[in-house]
Order: structure tokens, then sequence, then C-alpha cells
């Protein structure tokens, strides 16, 4: 008689659980969604436009080493706009490596402690070949 009556056995409470496990297995595990666009007039190409969209999680983005969020000023208030971030360019750089000094480029001054790194290394590799 249940069955008779037209009501399905999956009901509405059931779909937006199923939408909530999508959604929640997409945010954890990342979905990649690639296309691209062309206007071609008598086989000459005008326009291409390459689409590229990540959909993941914040904790998942982080753990594939994405965080531009969290360097841009208009996202981030932790964030400095690029004209206070006055870096030396260069290999004068790695004098100026020092935690309290703020003007010193992001990068360089990781560039700087990866190299410094990498010689520490380097020097006990070759201590232990000897």
């Amino acid at each position: 008689m249940g069955a008779a009556s037209g009501v399905s056995p999956y009901g509405q409470q059931g779909q937006s659980a199923n939408l909530a496990d999508i959604l929640e297995r997409v945010l954890d595990k990342g979905i990649v969604i690639a296309g691209d666009i062309q206007i071609n007039l008598l086989d000459i190409e005008l326009l291409t436009i390459k689409l590229r969209l990540l959909v993941a999680s914040v904790d998942r983005a982080k753990e594939m080493g994405i965080d531009w969020w969290e360097h841009d000023p208009s996202l981030s208030s932790r964030a400095r706009p690029a004209h206070q971030v006055k870096g030396s360019h260069g290999s004068h750089a790695a004098h100026d490596a020092s935690p309290d000094n703020r003007d010193v480029d992001p990068l360089a001054l990781e560039n700087a402690q990866l190299r410094a790194e990498l010689a520490e290394l380097r020097a006990a590799k070759d201590k232990e070949e000897l």
C-alpha cells in the first residue's frame, strides 16, 4: 500500500544528505575543471581563453601549496600592499636576512635561508664522506 501511494523511499532528507556528502568529498579531495574557449575567423585564431578551476577546502589547498589569498592585501589584513614591500633583489639580500628587518623581500629571505640550509647539508655530507 505504501509503494502504491507514489511516495519515493528517497525523500528530500536523503537528497540533501547526499548533496552534503558530495560537497564534503569535493572539498576534502578537491576537483579540477579545465576548459578552453577559442574564437576563430576563417581559420585565424582571434582569441583563446584557458579556464582552470580548482574547488577545494582552504586546508586542502594549503596542503597542495596554494595560499595566494594570504598574500593578497585585498583579501588578507596581514598581507602588505606591494608598494610597501621594499625588497632587496640579488645576492646582497642574504646579509639582511634578520627576522627583524621588515624591508627584505620575503622571497629573497626564504631563498637565503634555503641556501644556508643547503650549504649546511652539503658540508655535513662532505664530512661524512671523509
